[in-house]
């Protein structure tokens, strides 16, 4: 059952709401600039040859190493989404609001079209690589791999982060977010981009000025996100009995 509420603004613009979008930009910001990073880096190396396995294993473990600390460094503030599908996912399941969460999703996009701009910048304007599916898959394939491996990730947030029966998982949570994207993109990276992120395919979209195909990496990651947060929010977290609270003389 979606579990979709709009909010308040007074909440959505109280002192702590801001400093959560302020620290979704500043992570994301920092996600997108490793992750795209080691991608151009990639193709200077390499003298923009084709994508290798060891190229696809750098890359990988990038976005993994970076999305750990990302999560990590933001997690106490704005819950370390660094994401729109995850916003929307954990918005599905009834854990920010609507209100909020698309304040997220601008504080995301932002950070994402700052770190282009500032790897653009830095690199001397070197090309900054956009998302898109591989030739010889259809596009609808590209769709449905990115809702499988963005269900996968957001499923990864409810079961480490989201879930109220978790415990305390420390460390574990933002390290297990990273080997989930790590190995999505190891295995969806030469077919689909292996985005599960609107806002890192959006932020080169931007900066490269090609739109070609971005949509995709909009409705397959929200798609796999939704049905994330409706499949663990009803059948594992709708599930829990509620506590009884006895009394004792």
């Amino acid at each position: 059952m979606v579990k979709l509420a709009f909010g308040s603004f007074g909440d959505s613009f109280s002192i702590f709401s801001l400093k959560a979008y302020f620290a979704e930009f500043i992570a994301t910001l920092l996600f997108v600039f490793a992750g795209v990073g080691s991608a151009i880096a990639y193709s200077d190396l390499t003298s923009d040859a084709a994508l290798d396995p060891a190229g696809l294993v750098a890359i990988a473990l990038a976005h993994a190493f970076a999305l750990f600390v990302g999560v990590s460094m933001a997690a106490n503030i704005s819950g370390g989404h660094l994401n729109p599908a995850v916003t929307f996912g954990l918005a599905v399941g009834g854990n920010i609001s609507i209100l909020s969460g698309i304040f997220y999703w601008v504080a995301q996009l932002l950070g994402s079209i700052a770190a282009c701009f500032l790897l653009q910048f830095v690199t001397n304007g070197k090309s900054v690589p956009t998302h898109g599916v591989a030739s010889g898959m259809s596009v609808f394939g590209g769709v449905v791999m990115e809702i499988i491996i963005t269900f996968g990730l957001v499923y990864t947030v409810y079961a480490t982060a989201a879930d109220p029966k978790k415990g305390s998982l420390g460390t574990i949570a933002p390290i297990a977010i990273g080997f989930i994207v790590g190995a999505n993109i190891l295995a969806a990276g030469p077919f689909s981009g292996g985005s599960m992120n609107p806002a890192r395919s959006f932020g080169p979209a931007v900066v490269s000025g090609d739109f070609a195909g971005n949509w995709i990496y909009w409705v397959g990651p929200l798609i796999g996100g939704g049905l994330a947060g409706l499949v663990y929010g009803d059948i594992f977290i709708g599930s829990y009995a509620p506590v009884v609270s006895e009394d004792y003389p």
